[in-house]
């Protein structure tokens, strides 16, 4: 199912379903937002494997890592337009090592 997704005029956000999503950050290189995308897509799926098992400590486990994962893209913690371009590369670089840890 494909569905056009509105954004806010500022591009910080997309709306999905009239609520607000904060976007990533635009200034990802490619390869970050790749290898972020990815680390998201399996504790995604850390997630859902762990829930139907009924284990707990694994489904909280894998949500720390989409937590990890999506403040390395921006979409969660402080807002990328507010951190200058140290702070921003920084942030990304240290959810990768934790991630990639």
């Amino acid at each position: 199912m494909s569905r056009d997704v509105e954004r806010t005029d500022d591009g910080r956000y997309v709306v999905v379903d009239g609520r607000r999503w904060r976007t990533a950050d635009p200034a990802l290189p490619d390869d970050v937002r790749e290898r972020l995308l990815h680390h998201l897509g399996v504790a995604r799926s850390g997630v859902r494997t762990a829930g139907r098992a009924g284990d707990d400590d694994a489904v909280a486990a894998a949500r720390a890592r989409v937590q990890l994962a999506k403040t390395g893209l921006g979409e969660r913690g402080p807002a990328w337009w507010e951190q200058d371009d140290d702070a921003r590369r920084d942030r990304w670089e240290s959810a990768l090592r934790a991630l990639e840890a």
